[in-house]
């Protein structure tokens, strides 16, 4: 772009934009040193974590320890100078800091000594950690009433010149004398694990299972960097909060399955009382089944089978089961064969139309749509999960999602009926993508039901399975209650199938990774997270507690940085009173998958192609400036 007459008038109107932040040359040329100091800085850490189903007591845990990034700091820093016991007394100050201040308190162990030596420690492993940002971007990571105080100590030379030094035994002689020590500690200990983990990836499933869901999202809410890709249950919340009445049976069905109620009723303030009445009066209190779970397992599968109607495209009228039950035999035929139902009490269903809601039937639906409507904080929560999450993302080479991209039994790329258009691979995601955001602003019926089949639908990118909860509601034989995966986990073990998806999405084979969770380890069994010879990393979490006996573990997590790249398996959570009174941390096996053979640097991401979009933006104004084809503005 050199000379008037090779710059456009738009190219001319963009630079004159840019000229109003960077008015001189002087300007440029700082902007264009200062960007391309940062291009040579190490990558930022990052954090993946997967399927944390509503456990946040295990989940703020290693957010806490990010994965055991912060442990790995300290050893690091004071592997010559603490023993094994200092070590987790200090790395449970940083994870805990209020709480286990106040357990000093109470053990009287709280002299000018012990803040002395524990401040000195805080600041050391802070500024090590700093080293690996710019300096502005350290101050904005500070807590505002003591940046000035931590730039002085993290920037300065320490023990190697004595002024410096005693200058700072003078600063933490006067945070302890003031009195202000504990809020100083709890600004360190949190600017540490902000350093720790420069991003952090959640790939899906927030919801359901756990009890606190809700608390997860407010954490999440006010983390400083971050990325979601949406999970099957995640999507079923979202769906219900934007008001698919599929969805919303869904989300209550599961909730009352699992005996978790206080996420509907305490967090986000939705009643079930309707419900309740509702099913107290039309089902017998004798069947074996609780009435509750009943009635809502007979709305839901109605609210499906109206749906499934609709939309035949989905190819899903094997679902249609209501009207496939012979009650005076008690059976149900499922592909040509009857099977016993494990209970007739169904009196709310009329043979002649198995699928229309009784009168009393759509009052509860209605009450519950306007209950999920009308709760504040989950239509907020909500908001955040469609601002900040995507169905996958492609980062720093890396491709993010949480179940799979459906393929054919041949393994290629399945071609999905999208209305008046089909698409598959990377174009069926994007579709996906789009149908989700559509349903949460337009609210129309067609994104709404596509909604529901994101949740559970046998092509859906984020479920990958054909669900079978009628079967696991009411027929006894479990043979039945298989649910099929998607042919993609039978091909990804192939290097050749995920090289044809990275492709597909427009990554490198060679340094690219597919990241998913979705499916828990059995790690007690022998399977492993790492397949196709490093290609494919399937990270659940595990935080669920009823898969811990299944799995062995308590999940998977993961971390990049500037060294390489390695896998966490993490073995349960006990308590925050454990970790708290015996310094109990989660006990992690590292792998190490890749080392690099240079440290990575923040040029080789995506951040820096980025900056150097930025450096030739600016280098062209430069150009501009110089050649006369703008003024400078006053400064």
């Amino acid at each position: 772009m050199q000379g008037e007459s090779q710059r456009t008038e738009q190219e001319l109107k963009y630079l004159s934009l840019l000229s109003e932040t960077f008015p001189t040359t002087q300007a440029v040329y700082t902007e264009i040193i200062n960007l391309s100091a940062i291009l040579n800085l190490p990558m930022g850490t990052e954090h993946f974590m997967s399927d944390l189903h509503g456990e946040q007591e295990a989940f703020t845990h290693i957010l806490n320890n990010c994965s055991g990034v912060v442990r790995e700091r300290v050893q690091a820093t004071f592997r010559h100078e603490l023993t094994a016991t200092e070590q987790d007394e200090l790395c449970t100050l940083i994870y805990y800091p209020r709480q286990k201040l106040a357990r000093i308190h109470a053990a009287r162990e709280d002299t000018s000594e012990w803040y002395r030596v524990h401040l000195m420690q805080l600041v050391r492993l802070a500024r090590f950690l700093s080293n690996f940002y710019t300096r502005s971007k350290v101050r904005k990571a500070m807590p505002e009433a003591y940046a000035y105080i931590i730039d002085e100590l993290l920037h300065a030379s320490g023990r190697k010149e004595t002024s410096r030094h005693n200058y700072h035994v003078r600063i933490i002689a006067s945070i302890i004398e003031t009195g202000s020590a504990d809020d100083f500690i709890e600004s360190l200990a949190a600017l540490i694990k902000r350093l720790a983990v420069d991003h952090l990836h959640i790939v899906g499933d927030v919801f359901d299972r756990g009890p606190h869901a809700d608390r997860i999202i407010d954490q999440l809410m006010a983390y400083h960097s971050l990325d979601l890709q949406w999970g099957n249950h995640d999507i079923a919340w979202m769906g219900a909060a934007a008001g698919s009445r599929a969805c919303i049976a869904s989300v209550v069905r599961t909730c009352v399955r699992y005996r978790s109620l206080e996420i509907l009723e305490s967090a986000y303030g939705i009643s079930l009382r309707e419900l309740a009445v509702f099913a107290r009066n039309t089902y017998r209190a004798d069947d074996g089944m609780r009435d509750c779970e009943k009635a809502i397992d007979v709305i839901l599968f109605k609210l499906e089978g109206q749906l499934v109607r609709r939309h035949p495209e989905f190819g899903m009228d094997e679902r249609l089961l209501l009207d496939k039950m012979d009650l005076p035999r008690g059976t149900v035929t499922i592909d040509g064969t009857p099977y016993d139902l494990t209970t007739c009490d169904f009196p709310t269903i009329d043979p002649a139309d198995p699928y229309a809601l009784t009168r009393e039937e759509q009052r509860v639906i209605d009450q519950l749509a306007t209950a999920f409507h009308d709760s504040g904080r989950l239509q907020r929560q909500v908001d955040f999960l469609y601002d900040h999450g995507s169905v996958y993302l492609a980062y720093n080479g890396n491709l993010l999602f949480h179940g799979c991209v459906p393929l054919t039994e041949d393994g290629a790329f399945a071609v999905v009926p999208c209305g008046r258009h089909s698409y598959s691979g990377k174009a069926y995601l994007d579709f996906v993508d789009r149908t989700a955001r559509r349903a949460w602003h337009e609210h129309d019926q067609n994104s709404l039901d596509w909604m529901w089949y994101l949740w559970c639908g046998k092509l859906s990118p984020l479920s990958g399975r054909i669900m079978k909860t009628f079967e696991r509601s009411f027929v006894d034989d479990r043979s039945t209650w298989d649910e099929p995966r998607d042919a993609y986990w039978a091909f990804t073990p192939s290097v050749e199938t995920c090289d044809a998806i990275l492709e597909e999405f427009g990554l490198s084979p060679k340094t690219g990774h597919i990241i998913n969770g979705h499916t828990p380890i059995r790690a007690k069994e022998g399977e492993s997270p790492v397949r196709a010879g490093g290609k494919l990393l399937v990270i659940d979490g595990g935080f669920c507690k009823a898969y811990h006996r299944s799995t062995g573990i308590a999940g998977y997590t993961l971390i990049a940085d500037a060294n390489g790249l390695r896998i966490k398996a993490h073995r349960p959570f006990t308590t925050v009173g454990d970790a708290l009174n015996r310094n109990a941390d989660i006990l992690s096996n590292t792998t190490v998958l890749e080392t690099n053979k240079h440290a990575r640097l923040i040029e080789d991401t995506d951040t820096g192609a980025r900056i150097r979009a930025q450096i030739a933006d600016l280098q062209s104004l430069l150009d501009a400036y110089r050649m006369g084809e703008l003024p400078e503005r006053d400064a």
